[in-house]
C-alpha cells in the first residue's frame, strides 16, 4: 500500500530507531576522556529529569545506554613513558609535505578539528610504536609520514 494512503497516525512506515553503534574493541580512554564522559551522562541525566515529550525521552534515555556503557567499560590508559608512539602521545609528523601534530585519544575524545584522533584510525595504527627520525609507509606510499617529535 502507498503510503499516500495511509492514516497520519501509521507509525509502521517511520524510520526505526537504533541503539548507537559502541566501537568495537577496547575502551581505552585518557583521564581527560574519562571525565568527558562523565560529563556527558551527568548533563543527559540532567536533561532527562526536564523533559516531557516521548520522543525526547527515548532519544536521551537511548543515549544514556550508549554514554553509561562507555563509562562503565573505560578503561584509563597510564600516561605514554618511552620514545616511541603509545596512547596518549602527542606526535609531530610531516605527511606529503605538511607538518601536523596530533595526540592519540580513545574513540569517544576524538576530535580530528583539533588534533585529538582515535588510537583507532588508520592514521594512528600507522604511527604506533614509531620513533623520532621513523619514515612510515601510509596510504600504499612508501615512507610517507616523518616523524618529527614524540611527547608523553
Amino acid at each position: 500500500m502507498s503510503v499516500a494512503f495511509r492514516r497520519e497516525s501509521d507509525d509502521e512506515h517511520l524510520e526505526p530507531k537504533f541503539e548507537l553503534p559502541i566501537p568495537p574493541g577496547p575502551n581505552l580512554v585518557t583521564e581527560r576522556g574519562l571525565a568527558l564522559i562523565a560529563a556527558r551522562v551527568e548533563a543527559l541525566e540532567a536533561e532527562l529529569a526536564g523533559l516531557s515529550d516521548e520522543t525526547e525521552i527515548k532519544r536521551v534515555k537511548r543515549d544514556l545506554r550508549y554514554w553509561r556503557t562507555r563509562q562503565a567499560t573505560a578503561q584509563v590508559m597510564p600516561p605514554p613513558v618511552g620514545a616511541a608512539v603509545a596512547f596518549g602521545s602527542t606526535v609531530s609528523f610531516r605527511l606529503n609535505g605538511k607538518e601536523r601534530t596530533v595526540t592519540l585519544v580513545g574513540d569517544d575524545e576524538a576530535d580530528p578539528a583539533a588534533g585529538l584522533l582515535s588510537f583507532t584510525a588508520p592514521l594512528s595504527r600507522a604511527l604506533l610504536s614509531a620513533e623520532v627520525g621513523d619514515e612510515l609507509d601510509f596510504g600504499g606510499k612508501d615512507g610517507a609520514i616523518a616523524v618529527i617529535d614524540v611527547k608523553a
